[in-house]
C-alpha cells in the first residue's frame, strides 16, 4: 500500500501509478477474493442462464485498515435545479487520461463461468446516477401537505379505536417505513403506521423453522378480560381475530372523518396491514396500518447470531438495541399446515429506522457539520431500480419487495463498515458494490434476514425468478441503467 508521502508526491507531479497488469488469481487466494466487486462486471451469462457478475467477499467485513480499490475519476458535475451538489471523487489523476485496464475476475459464484470484464464506467455513468437522485428528491411542500393529511386521519382513528374497545385502549402510534427513514423516493404517497399494543408476560412458541414466526400466548390470565375474545381454544392469541376487530372499527370510523375522503382498501391475502386510501387530488395517499404487539422481554434465540454490527456501529450500540422492546406484527405464516391466522412475525422496523438514520461508523457522519457519505443515496437507487424493474416485469418480479434490497443494503454496510468506504464522491462505485452483493444473493437464492440468520428471504422454490432478476440487473448495469429513464405506470 502507498505511503502518505508517496501519494502526495504523485499528486504534485500530476501523475498516478500505472495500472496493474491482469493477473490470474490462484484458487483459494484471499487477496483476490477480497477485491471490490464493482471493479468488474458481467458482459454475458452463464450456461445455466444466470448472469455472472463478480461476487463480493461474504465471510465478514474487511479490516478497518482496508479499502476497496478506487475507481477512475468522474467529471465535476453541475447540480440539477434544487438538487444537492455532490463532490467529485478524490482521485487527483488528470481526467483526460485513459482509464486503467480492468483487473481479471477473482471470483465467480459456484457453478458459474467467468465472463469477460466490463470496462470501467465513464464519468457519464456517475453523472447519470446523480441526475436520477435529483429526480427522486421529494419536494418539501408536497411532503408537508401529505404528512399533514396522514397525521390528521391517524390521530382521529387512534382516538376512536381507544374508545371503542378496551383491549385497544393502550395503543400508541409508531412511525415506520421509508418515509420516516428518510429514504422515500419519487412521491410522498405511501406511509407505514404501526399501532403498537403493550402486552405483558407472553410466551413465544416457534411456528416453523425460520425463527421469524411465533404463536403468542399469555403466561397468566390477562387482567383485561376483553383479551379472552381473541384467544383460540388452545390459548393462542389470534392475530386474525385482532386484525379483524381493528379493521371493523376503522371501517366504521373513517365515515366520521370530516373534510378528508378516506376509504379502506380491500384486504389482501397474507398482508398484515389495513390499507387506507386518502384522496389528495390529483392523486391519493396510501397508508398501511400495522397491528403490532410490544413486549418488554428478551429477543428469541433465533436472533442471537443476527445484527452483526459490531464493526459498523459498535458493540455497545448492538447491546443497547438488543435491550429494546420486541415487536410482533399480525402476519399469516404460509408454511403453517392449517391456515388459522394465529401467527405473529417478528418485526425490527424500529431498529432498522434507527440504523439507517444514524448510519455512520463515526458518530458525526452526515451530521450538519460532519462528513457526508452516500449510504442513503445507494439505498434510494437500489429501491428505485427494483421499483422500475417490477413495473417493467410485474408478473416475473411480483414476489420481490423493497425489503429485499433494504436487507442487502444493511449487509453491505456490515461488509464495508467504515465511513471512508462510502465517500460521497464515490457514489457509482458504492452503488455497484451493493448491486454486486445483491446479484450474488439472487444467483445463490440466499439472502439472510439481517436479524434472524436462519431465515432465508429468498425461497428456494423461486430460483428461476431470482435468476431472472439477476440477469435484468446485470443488463441494466452493463448498459448504463436505461430503466432509470423509462416511464412505467404502476400495474
Amino acid at each position: 500500500m502507498d505511503t502518505a508521502g508517496s501519494r502526495g508526491a504523485r499528486a504534485r507531479r500530476g501523475t498516478r501509478p500505472a495500472a496493474p497488469r491482469n493477473r490470474g488469481v490462484e484458487k483459494g487466494s484471499e487477496k483476490g477474493a477480497a477485491r471490490s466487486p464493482s471493479r468488474v462486471h458481467v458482459a454475458g451469462e452463464s450456461p445455466s442462464g444466470a448472469a455472472t457478475p463478480r461476487a463480493p467477499q461474504t465471510d465478514g467485513p474487511p479490516g478497518r485498515g482496508s479499502r476497496p480499490a478506487r475507481r477512475a475519476p468522474a467529471a465535476q458535475e453541475l447540480p440539477a435545479s434544487g438538487a444537492e451538489a455532490l463532490p467529485a471523487p478524490r482521485s487527483r489523476a488528470p481526467a483526460a487520461r485513459a482509464p486503467a485496464a480492468p483487473r481479471s475476475v477473482a471470483a465467480v459464484p459456484d457453478g458459474a463461468v467467468a465472463a469477460p470484464a466490463r470496462r470501467l464506467p465513464p464519468a457519464a455513468d456517475a453523472l447519470r446516477l446523480r441526475e436520477v437522485l435529483s429526480r427522486l428528491s421529494l419536494a418539501r411542500e408536497d411532503v408537508s401537505e401529505a404528512a399533514t393529511l396522514v397525521n390528521l386521519v391517524v390521530l382521529h382513528l387512534v382516538q376512536a379505536i381507544r374508545s371503542k374497545d378496551s383491549c385497544f385502549s393502550s395503543i400508541e402510534r409508531r412511525s415506520a417505513g421509508s418515509y420516516y427513514e428518510q429514504v422515500k423516493i419519487s412521491e410522498p404517497n405511501e406511509f407505514d403506521i404501526m399501532l403498537v399494543m403493550p402486552v405483558a408476560r407472553i410466551q413465544l412458541d416457534e411456528a416453523d423453522d425460520t425463527g421469524a414466526f411465533y404463536y403468542v400466548s399469555f403466561k397468566r390470565n390477562p387482567k383485561e378480560k376483553g383479551w379472552l375474545k381473541f384467544l383460540e381454544e388452545d390459548g393462542k392469541l389470534s392475530a386474525f381475530k385482532m386484525l379483524q376487530a381493528l379493521r371493523d372499527i376503522i371501517k366504521q370510523e373513517v365515515k366520521n372523518i370530516k373534510d378528508v375522503e378516506v376509504t379502506v382498501a380491500r384486504k389482501k391475502v397474507g398482508c398484515p396491514a389495513i390499507t387506507l386510501q386518502i384522496k389528495n387530488p390529483p392523486s391519493e395517499i396510501s397508508v398501511d396500518i400495522i397491528l403490532t404487539l410490544e413486549a418488554q422481554q428478551s429477543w428469541p434465540l433465533s436472533t442471537q447470531g443476527g445484527l452483526k454490527i459490531e464493526q459498523w456501529l459498535g458493540t455497545k450500540v448492538r447491546r443497547d438495541m438488543r435491550f429494546r422492546s420486541l415487536y410482533l406484527v399480525a402476519k399469516q405464516n404460509k408454511n403453517e399446515k392449517v391456515l388459522r391466522g394465529n401467527t405473529w412475525r417478528l418485526s425490527f422496523s424500529h431498529i432498522e429506522k434507527d440504523m439507517i438514520k444514524n448510519h455512520g461508523n463515526s458518530k458525526t457522519c452526515c451530521e450538519s457539520d460532519g462528513p457526508k457519505c452516500c449510504r442513503k443515496r445507494c439505498l434510494k437507487l437500489l429501491k428505485y431500480l427494483l421499483e422500475q424493474l417490477k413495473m417493467k416485469y410485474p408478473k416475473e418480479l411480483e414476489k420481490f419487495c423493497s425489503y429485499h434490497v433494504k436487507t442487502a443494503f444493511l449487509h453491505s454496510c456490515v461488509m464495508w463498515p467504515n465511513d471512508s468506504d462510502w465517500h460521497l464522491g464515490d457514489l457509482d462505485h458504492c452503488f455497484q458494490q451493493c448491486l454486486g452483493f445483491f446479484v450474488d444473493c439472487l444467483q445463490k437464492s440466499q439472502l439472510t434476514h439481517f436479524f434472524i440468520p436462519q431465515y432465508n428471504l429468498l425461497s428456494l422454490e423461486d430460483k428461476a425468478k431470482h435468476h431472472f432478476l439477476s440477469r435484468k440487473i446485470c443488463q441494466e448495469l452493463n448498459n448504463g441503467f436505461p430503466v432509470f429513464h423509462e416511464n412505467y405506470s404502476a400495474p
